[in-house]
């Protein structure tokens, strides 16, 4: 009896079916265009997600396990894409002073030039369709717009 409470409750009509499209449409739009902006720089729209993960670390200090978890990638991907990113002069590898054995990454100078102007034509984009994301994930949640609550 739960069983079938559950699967009754859990039932979506067409319209919850076409909001859930819709925003997933919309994220996914908003993903191809920052893969369109980073192509424009020479970059692929995982080497901006590193950058980005790099500089937005608290306290600036980013291992490649922590690079790792916050790309949901394997550590053996993520030493791969350092190298690579370190290949093209924008992050650099400092050996922890506490730890030998730990290794932290940091933006050079060029890569914070990158990342800033690929951060600007991000928000830039987020400012264009954030209404309507904020409007399909509040029909999706059913919860008011923070200004009505």
């Amino acid at each position: 009896m739960a069983q079938q409470k559950r699967r009754r409750s859990a039932h979506l009509d067409a319209g919850e079916y076409q909001q859930l499209a819709s925003f997933r449409y919309a994220l996914r739009s908003f993903l191809r265009f920052s893969e369109a902006a980073a192509e424009k720089v020479g970059l692929t729209a995982q080497h901006y997600q590193a950058l980005l993960a790099v500089c937005a670390t608290p306290g600036g200090r980013v291992t490649i396990n922590d690079l790792a978890q916050q790309l949901l990638i394997r550590h053996n991907s993520a030493v791969g894409l350092v190298d690579r990113l370190s290949d093209q002069g924008l992050v650099t590898r400092e050996p922890s002073p506490e730890d030998g054995r730990k290794v932290y990454l940091r933006l050079t100078a060029k890569g914070d030039r990158i990342l800033e102007k690929l951060a600007e034509v991000h928000r830039e984009e987020l400012q264009r369709i954030g209404p309507q994301l904020e409007a399909l994930l509040h029909q999706i949640t059913g919860q008011p717009p923070r200004d009505e609550r």
